[in-house]
């Protein structure tokens, strides 16, 4: 138990001290500045001296205020144990002060005791004191010169760690130093030195705190250096920090407050507890959340939202932690700082979608992607929003306003809300996002020379958008099926339009207009004609055999499709054509001048078509069959 006060002149054993002089002799026994053994041992590693020190330490205090010589004297003395006692405080914390483990850093499967401030507890029982003394873990009174309340502790080497659910409080230091830490920092308050008791914890605890940052990586950089470092290098600290605040804020400064409540609150000063805590931990927390800030109002640009919003979502989640450990007027400038944080990384994600749409609006590129495949933007826009769509829950909460069309801008579709007017606010942005990008498209398809690969490059990329939206259960629920089945009839459109431009002019050469005529022929077709009709067809159709061998169709099934589309439209008009025209060619000279292709073989020089194959590769094909 803690050592009690002598009543003044009474007679003691060999372990208490009776009367000032010989309460002085104790103290200048370990004045360091006068004993080389006082410099080279310590106090509170022999539980018999401790109480023979701490006792003398009050038996002092007890004449501070006598009058005479003897208040001199007593004033010295004092001024030498607070000088010894803090050098004993910083020991104690120094020699318990390692940074946290990596096992206590996981989740506890169950709660353990913590200390209990008892008010009433009773100095009584003097009978049991000696079998007691040697014993320093069992419940402490305080003295009576203090006038602190008692601090129940554990009996034996055990533990006030607590958790939560969330928070977990662990030992940072051994109960034994926490009983030994409070009854020194009882009577260094007591004797008017608070302010240096509060600077040499706050100094030891805060350097254990930094180990303990380190050992999680997080590191000491300002928010000019965050804001200067490249993104990759910023994406891995992101993820670094976000598991680490979690620690820091749930059991590194957790952990801190409670060990300041334990030394501290039975010390009898108004708030000490509060105070150490702040010089302990309100530079580190400062700096863990600096980083924070620093992206909140870096730079804005799309590839930085998910990081954004993983922060968003890990600060959200840490601020009713926050608020529990930082929950002291003290600390409100911690709460504040968090808080604000969390709006303005809000306000980031908001302003970096913005600036998204307008970039997939005003992308600048104008050469065509070889063989009207699907453009980068558009990979790039779908991907972007696909994630966007799995962060729903999140930018539910922070998209609140619909999408709007600068009025003067003439450069931008209309959007008509009409149409989706049952849609969130989130939902509509992703819903003009993809207006723009099919916007920013049509702009694009312009730059093909030939009009069939500007239409078949719209209808790969509305298609691939189509498939993307198919593809994610969260975009597809947001965008909804009405206005889906619009862009899927936009790319079939295309198909349409691609059909037209590119085989009007073959499916052309095989009409029958042109080929009749009253000449010699006992069945009026003009042989010369009809060989013209038959050489027109053989070179538009190689043609396009050729050029359209080198676009693509990455969509397999949309390839194919495809194919099927032309074969039905130019197999039965070719088939008819050489039934109905053969006869007159093959009974002529060289008919293999005129008719170069059966109806079979057009099937397959058909399928060759959208493989994205250039001339080499097509030959190598045909030497290969």
């Amino acid at each position: 138990m803690e050592p009690q006060e002598q009543a003044h002149g009474s007679d003691g054993d060999d372990c208490s001290v009776s009367g000032f002089d010989s309460a002085e002799k104790v103290i200048m026994k370990w004045d360091a500045t006068a004993s080389e053994e006082a410099r080279e041992k310590m106090i509170f590693t022999d539980p018999q001296e401790v109480k023979l020190y701490l006792h003398a330490v009050d038996e002092i205090q007890r004449h501070v205020s006598s009058p005479g010589e003897l208040e001199s004297r007593a004033s010295s003395a004092i001024q030498i144990a607070m000088a010894r006692l803090e050098d004993e405080f910083r020991n104690i914390l120094v020699s318990h002060s390692s940074p946290i483990n990596s096992d206590s850093l996981m989740p506890s499967s169950s709660s353990s005791s913590h200390l209990e401030v008892d008010e009433d507890a009773s100095n009584n029982n003097e009978e049991d004191d000696q079998e007691e003394e040697t014993d320093l873990l069992k419940r402490t009174g305080s003295s009576s010169s203090s006038g602190s309340a008692t601090v129940r502790l554990p009996t034996g080497r055990g533990s006030y760690s607590r958790s939560t659910s969330s928070i977990r409080e662990i030992e940072l230091i051994p109960i034994d130093a926490v009983v030994y830490l409070s009854w020194i920092a009882r009577r260094m308050v007591s004797a008017g030195y608070l302010r240096e008791c509060i600077q040499v914890y706050g100094s030891v605890r805060k350097s254990a705190v930094d180990s303990s940052f380190r050992r999680l990586g997080i590191e000491k950089l300002s928010i000019g250096d965050v804001q200067r470092l490249n993104w990759e290098a910023l994406e891995q600290k992101i993820r670094r920090w976000i598991r680490a605040a979690k620690v820091c804020v749930r059991v590194v400064f957790a952990s801190e407050k409670l060990l300041c409540e334990h030394v501290f609150e039975s010390v009898g000063a108004v708030n000490i507890h509060e105070a150490c805590f702040m010089e302990t931990v309100k530079g580190p927390a400062i700096q863990l959340f600096n980083f924070a800030e620093a992206i909140s109002i870096s730079r804005r640009s799309p590839e930085k939202l998910f990081k954004i919003l993983d922060l968003h979502d890990a600060l959200i989640e840490l601020l009713p932690d926050i608020e529990s450990v930082f929950d002291l007027k003290s600390s409100d400038s911690i709460r504040v700082q968090a808080a604000e944080i969390l709006s303005r990384l809000a306000e980031a994600a908001r302003g970096i979608l913005s600036e998204f749409e307008n970039a997939v609006l005003r992308e600048p590129s104008r050469v065509p992607v070889p063989g009207g495949t699907i453009h980068p933007l558009t990979r790039y826009v779908m991907n972007y929003i696909s994630l966007i769509s799995e962060y729903r829950p999140t930018l539910v909460d922070l998209i609140m306003s619909k999408p709007s069309r600068n009025a003067t801008d003439t450069n931008a579709p209309e959007m008509d809300f009409s149409e989706v007017e049952n849609k969130g606010p989130l939902a509509l942005h992703l819903i003009w996002i993809i207006l723009i990008l099919q916007f920013n498209l049509e702009g694009k398809s312009k730059y093909y020379r030939d009009a069939a690969l500007s239409h078949l490059f719209v209808m790969n990329n509305v298609h691939y958008i189509v498939q993307k939206i198919k593809g994610s259960t969260e975009l597809r629920e947001m965008i909804g099926d009405l206005y889906l089945r619009k862009l899927t009839g936009k790319f079939r459109q295309a198909a349409t339009y691609y059909q037209r431009a590119a085989w009007v002019k073959v499916l052309y050469c095989l009409r029958d207009e042109g080929l009749r005529t009253k000449g010699s022929f006992a069945s009026g077709v003009s042989r010369s004609a009809l060989r013209e009709r038959f050489k027109s067809f053989n070179a538009l159709f190689e043609e396009v055999h050729r050029v359209q061998s080198q676009w693509l169709v990455p969509d397999s099934q949309l390839r194919e499709e495809l194919k099927i589309s032309i074969l039905e439209k130019l197999s039965p008009a070719y088939r008819s054509f050489l039934g109905r025209f053969r006869s007159h060619i093959e009974s002529g000279k060289h008919p293999e001048n005129y008719i170069k292709i059966t109806v079979e073989e057009l099937e397959t020089e058909v399928l060759d078509l959208f493989e994205g194959l250039t001339a080499t590769q097509q030959h190598q094909r045909r030497r290969s069959e």
